[in-house]
């Protein structure tokens, strides 16, 4: 069985193959760009400005299609790649569909004579404004520019779509460190990558990881390091790391062997499985790992008994556990299941006197509570309030206390922490949580700022970013597209143009030859310029003819971007 291998003249869309014959006769040149069109598909609060594109990818594509082309093409004998091309595409296209002699041609030549034109990799794009050019070198290759177009746009939204969503999530969190104090060198890492196994491919998910990487360092994304390091000099700067952490195979059959071991010592069955728990969490932080952070996921069977009965159990030995030597010996508990904002978060809730006095909880409710808490009977009460138009009347319902406070709050009550210079509370720094389920940048917004509602700084929690935020996304999220905008018809220049009238204006492309400049803190393009003036632009010359002409290391790009 022959294993898949992606191959030079594969990697189109059939249709690629019939348009060098529908070229107006005597084209000897196209020049083409890649554009990120429209955000109106990236969901992300409003207020992050999320109006620029992340361009990152770039380098990956160019080594793939430098070596792909070598090795699946030009270093084959001739007459072989033809056949297998004109096998391969027959049925897609008829014997009209393609003219193999430009095949032939091309293998002749040896390289590509095409010259890739991009900003780069870091740049911050507003939308609308190209991040590539494309032409061919020599006339007979004006075909080529296009025929890559499916390769190039398959292999460079994805990269630059997690870019652009992982910095909207550093923007989140440096925004709330600000805000409440938080420690901002622990930022970096406020954002991990949890995706891996939800991607479409191993490939998939190194780019979307490599991606992230731009903005955080936290991943368990190793094949994107591997990544960073192979393309982007990685080796010469920290991408990224994580830390020692359960699964719930691990967790599960350890509690259930131990249940069964507590068993034959005669535990009340009633307090065995949290008895078990205890235990196995106990060996891992005391045991397996005496030392450092360790996270453990806490959802296996019953999350609030891990976080208000297990932890305070185990209150003396985590706080007395050894730094290793960077200083670290945090224990982090993970929860995986539920309402994320809840379970993080709890309930923003008031203090009253007495339940029974409702203009108290109707005057709670107006200053955007939706719980309070009965100092007369020591309970909290979750409320919704009705109003007929005649009267407002209120229906309540007993909350437990460790769902109206959350699990920071609970943490907090268990084991203390400090508060900053600007009065937001931080956990002791031997405890800590993360939450990676279903974690979007709505959710990442609305649960810091219901912790600073609450008094708590924003480095009490890690995100766990994972495929639900960079799986649902498709090259529409940033709207990204190749179009032409220029061709040579026997030497004569022609500035062309698309600009749909049943379309809204997002579609509308530009027009000519394109030049990027600086204005004021932002970019923008100028259209239908000179040859003159597109050569003075901010789109630099990455590949001539078959070279790569620039190699960037991902200290410069993350420099760039200015968040690490």
């Amino acid at each position: 069985m022959k294993r898949f291998t992606q191959t030079a003249l594969s990697s189109i869309d059939s249709y690629k193959t019939a348009h060098p014959d529908q070229y107006p006769e005597g084209t000897n040149k196209v020049y083409s760009n890649f554009t990120p069109r429209s955000l109106a598909h990236l969901h992300a609060p409003y207020e992050y400005g999320t109006t620029q594109v992340v361009w990152f990818g770039l380098q990956v594509f160019l080594n793939d299609l430098q070596s792909i082309w070598q090795e699946t093409f030009f270093d084959r004998p001739k007459a072989e790649v033809v056949a297998e091309f004109v096998e391969l595409v027959g049925p897609f296209c008829g014997p009209r569909g393609f003219n193999q002699s430009r095949i032939e041609w091309l293998h002749d030549l040896g390289y590509l004579p095409i010259e890739i034109k991009s900003l780069p990799e870091g740049t911050l794009v507003p939308a609308g404004v190209p991040v590539l050019t494309i032409t061919n070198t020599l006339p007979e290759a004006y075909w080529l520019p296009n025929f890559l177009e499916t390769w190039l746009s398959a292999d460079l939204w994805k990269s630059a779509t997690a870019a652009t969503i992982s910095y909207v999530y550093r923007k989140i969190i440096d925004r709330y460190a600000e805000l409440t104090g938080g420690n901002k060198d622990f930022v970096m890492w406020q954002g991990h990558d949890f995706s891996s196994r939800g991607m479409s491919s191993i490939a998939d998910a190194a780019r979307t990881g490599a991606g992230h990487l731009l903005s955080f360092a936290g991943t368990d994304n190793v094949t994107a390091v591997q990544l960073v390091n192979d393309v982007y000099y990685g080796k010469e700067t920290f991408v990224g790391g994580s830390v020692p952490a359960t699964e719930h195979s691990v967790m599960t059959s350890s509690i259930l062997v131990e249940v069964e071991r507590l068993r034959q010592t005669g535990v009340d069955e009633d307090d065995i499985m949290t008895q078990a728990e205890l235990n196995v969490i106990k060996r891992l932080v005391t045991e397996v790992y005496p030392s450092g952070v360790v996270s453990v996921v806490s959802d296996s069977f019953d999350f609030w008994k891990v976080i208000t009965e297990i932890a305070p159990t185990l209150k003396n030995e985590i706080l007395n556990r050894v730094p290793d030597q960077l200083g670290l010996a945090k224990v982090v508990f993970r929860p995986d299941s539920g309402d994320p904002v809840k379970i993080i978060c709890g309930h923003k809730y008031k203090v009253v006197e007495d339940i029974d006095h409702t203009y108290e909880m109707i005057s709670a409710s107006d200053e955007g509570y939706e719980v309070v808490y009965n100092k007369m009977d020591d309970k909290y009460y979750q409320f919704e309030t009705y109003d007929d138009g005649w009267s407002t009347s209120v229906e309540f319902k007993e909350l437990q206390w460790y769902e109206a406070k959350g699990a920071i709050e609970c943490l907090w009550d268990t084991f203390g922490g400090t508060t900053n210079e600007k009065g937001f509370k931080t956990l002791n720094q031997r405890v800590g949580l993360i939450y990676g389920d279903s974690i979007t940048l709505d959710r990442c917004d609305e649960i810091l700022k219901l912790l600073a509602e609450k008094g708590f700084a924003s480095d009490n929690i890690v995100f766990g970013i994972g495929s639900f935020t960079f799986q649902y996304n498709t090259r529409d999220t940033l709207g990204f597209a190749m179009k032409a905008t220029y061709v040579e018809v026997d030497g004569k220049p022609y500035s062309i143009f698309k600009d749909p009238k049943t379309d809204n204006g997002t579609k509308k492309s530009a027009k000519g030859l394109l030049q990027v400049v600086q204005d004021g803190d932002t970019l923008k393009v100028n259209q239908d310029v000179t040859w003159e003036e597109e050569k003075r632009s901010l789109l630099r010359t990455v590949y001539l003819d078959g070279k790569i002409t620039v190699s960037e290391t991902f200290a410069d790009i993350r420099s760039r971007l200015g968040v690490i």
